[in-house]
């Protein structure tokens, strides 16, 4: 086992010294309803630590929805995570948000209408990489392994090691052929203990399914 000073401590804010815009993001994040997984990071000249000012937008306690961040993610800067705070009732008439205001627009408003707009919890992945200003609507799920291009606008489901670009997302391609993805799902080398993955990184970073299949 390499010593452990020679891994990247994952209670770090801040785990490359001398560059500070990356930052682990389970350590930065305040709110409960964000979640996010060992050695995933946010990357930002402004400073990481602003992930949820910046990328988290209309997260309201009362909402309850989730932001669900798996393990080895990495978040390029200024990308967006629209919450269902940001939705409007959909099944009347208007969708004018009358119960924000107060007086009697709210006593008058029936607070159960938000619901119907409500899309669940954003959970995104372990192993993913999100480009620059990509834009994640309410309750999508973004598979292990996937890739979201850069200014994609992510509008439904992206499946497992597929590539996804463009506004809305569609799918480019899968990463690997259907068989290979169906192993690597079956590996799930984001769940090996620490020093399993730095033994096994040319495996994991390589293409040798086999390879990482024996790995031990």
């Amino acid at each position: 086992m390499m010593p452990s000073h020679a891994l990247p401590d994952p209670d770090a804010k801040f785990p490359v010294a001398d560059f500070p815009r990356i930052g682990f993001l389970k350590n930065v994040v305040r709110s409960p309803l964000i979640e996010a997984g060992e050695y995933s990071y946010y990357d930002d000249p402004d400073g990481p630590e602003r992930f949820e000012e910046k990328c988290v937008l209309y997260h309201y306690d009362f909402v309850g929805d989730r932001l669900l961040i798996g393990r080895f993610c990495a978040l390029a800067t200024g990308i967006q995570f629209i919450m269902n705070g940001a939705n409007h009732a959909l099944g009347g008439f208007s969708t004018f948000p009358f119960g924000i205001f107060p007086g009697a627009w709210r006593e008058g408003f029936d607070p159960a209408v938000y619901a119907t707009g409500h899309r669940g919890d954003t959970i995104v992945g372990n192993d993913v990489w999100i480009g620059m200003e990509a834009t994640i609507l309410p309750g999508v799920a973004i598979g292990d392994g996937a890739i979201v291009a850069a200014k994609a606008v992510v509008t439904k489901d992206v499946p497992a090691y597929a590539i996804v670009a463009g506004n809305p997302a569609r799918i480019v391609r899968l990463r690997f052929a259907e068989a290979t993805v169906e192993r690597l799902l079956a590996v799930a080398w984001w769940n090996w203990p620490i020093d399993k993955v730095t033994r096994n990184i040319a495996a994991i970073t390589g293409a040798d399914i086999e390879a990482l299949e024996n790995a031990g």
